[in-house]
């Protein structure tokens, strides 16, 4: 009993902190108040081992970092040790990555209208897409400009699958996205004189541009020689097809839309294209002021159009802008003009209100309209539009059949009009009746 009493250590009871013997140079004082702490703190107590297995640990972090920064990613066996520990990903560990910040809009439609600056806007889009990372979204399709039902919904579902943001461009009537069930797009457009649109259209589809000598013959091979080099003249007075409504009334379908009474020349089209433009246009610009236009568009939609006008400055650009004038064009008559101011009332009625709402606009943003004055507008006799029955089905009706029903109709009304402008009656001429109209204002 006094043998075991003489074991124990003098500074009290307990077990041997030593039970393997003391280390060499005998034990640090204060071994007391250290056992106390050390009791007080039973975490920190660990073995060799333990020590080498944080140490090993460590090591392995620092080297898996290493391998991801340098190779790219994780290294495959850590890879295998997370699927061994768990099947856990990095989205269940952190959630979704940040989403991509888009501009606002986000979505652009340019539905170009046919022969006013388009394809100059289109290769100042080309280079601003590569300057700016926008998708620009294009179409092969140049001359089918009204849809189905069932192809409004396949173009609009595949411009509303495009990478946004997206600018789409393409010679069609507007589309609603919204009947549809998508989100309605922001909307652009450029117009300009209807008989200056009508003039270069004509040369273009019978000449071509500078762009190749022959690419009018690929664009019209049908055409024959004698149609192709009908003087212009001829064709308004005689009243031919093509220099007659239905085909004259051309511009504010873009704006109109899909409905067939779009394409009928009245009233009802032209009020439709005006709500369109106050509520689905960002802007409509007008060309002969193409400078202030890329202007307010560079304002509008900086995303898209930021340096625009300094890109369309640039003497190579204009080189290639050149290369897409219609040739051969000539001036009509004065005779013939004054018809088609009165053929186009409607389109002009539409265009002096876009010019008149372009202008506004340029005011807001302190910038000048130009001094010239502007040409007298006729004033014409606007009859009440024309009776059309709702469409009852979505079939596509026969292009020249849908054309003739229109101008047919359209030549009664005209004929029984100028009858009563003039103030003559039926036994007259035609002809010298429509010779008569240059002496109406």
């Amino acid at each position: 009993m006094k043998k075991k009493q003489q074991q124990q250590h003098p500074g009290g009871g307990g077990a041997d902190p030593w039970p393997h013997g003391a280390p060499l140079g005998g034990a640090p004082p204060g071994l007391g108040s250290w056992k106390r702490w050390v009791s007080l703190l039973p975490f920190l107590r660990f073995s060799l081992r333990d020590y080498g297995f944080c140490m090993a640990t460590l090591l392995v972090f620092c080297l898996g970092s290493l391998f991801y920064q340098l190779g790219g990613g994780p290294p495959r066996f850590l890879l295998d040790l997370r699927q061994y520990l768990g099947n856990s990903t990095y989205l269940d560990d952190h959630g979704p990555p940040p989403s991509k910040v888009l501009p606002f809009p986000s979505q652009v439609v340019y539905n170009r209208v046919g022969k006013c600056g388009s394809r100059t806007v289109v290769l100042l889009l080309r280079i601003l897409s590569e300057k700016h990372g926008f998708n620009l979204v294009t179409s092969d399709i140049h001359n089918k400009t009204r849809l189905t039902k069932n192809e409004q919904m396949e173009l609009i579902k595949n411009i509303s699958t495009a990478e946004q943001p997206y600018l789409f461009t393409r010679h069609v009537h507007f589309l609603n996205f919204s009947r549809f069930g998508g989100d309605q797009p922001v909307y652009i457009n450029i117009i300009r004189d209807p008989v200056n649109r009508f003039l270069s259209n004509y040369f273009f589809r019978r000449f071509g541009d500078w762009r190749g000598e022959q690419n009018h013959m690929i664009r019209t091979p049908s055409m024959r020689q004698e149609e192709r080099y009908l003087d212009i003249n001829e064709c308004i007075l005689e009243n031919y097809p093509e220099c007659s409504n239905p085909r004259l009334f051309y511009i504010i379908p873009y704006f109109c839309g899909q409905h067939p009474r779009c394409r009928e020349p009245g009233e009802w089209a032209l009020e439709r294209a005006k709500l369109n433009v106050n509520e689905n246009f960002l802007l409509v610009g007008i060309l002969e002021e193409l400078e202030d236009v890329l202007l307010l568009l560079e304002r509008f939609l900086p995303h898209y159009f930021k340096g625009v006008l300094s890109i369309y400055k640039d003497p190579e650009h204009r080189k290639l802008g050149n290369m897409t004038v219609t040739v051969k064009k000539t001036v009509p008559s004065p005779e013939a003009v004054q018809i088609l101011y009165q053929r186009m009332r409607y389109e002009y009625e539409f265009y002096h209100y876009v010019k008149e709402q372009f202008h506004l606009l340029k005011r807001k943003f302190g910038l000048k309209s130009r001094a010239s004055h502007p040409p007298l507008r006729p004033q014409f006799f606007i009859p009440s539009p024309l009776e059309t029955e709702e469409p009852i089905d979505d079939e596509e009706q026969d292009d020249e059949k849908w054309l003739e029903d229109i101008y047919k109709r359209n030549q009664q009304v005209s004929l029984e009009f100028f009858l009563r402008s003039l103030k003559l009656d039926g036994s007259q001429d035609i002809k010298q009746v429509i010779w008569n109209l240059s002496s109406v204002h």
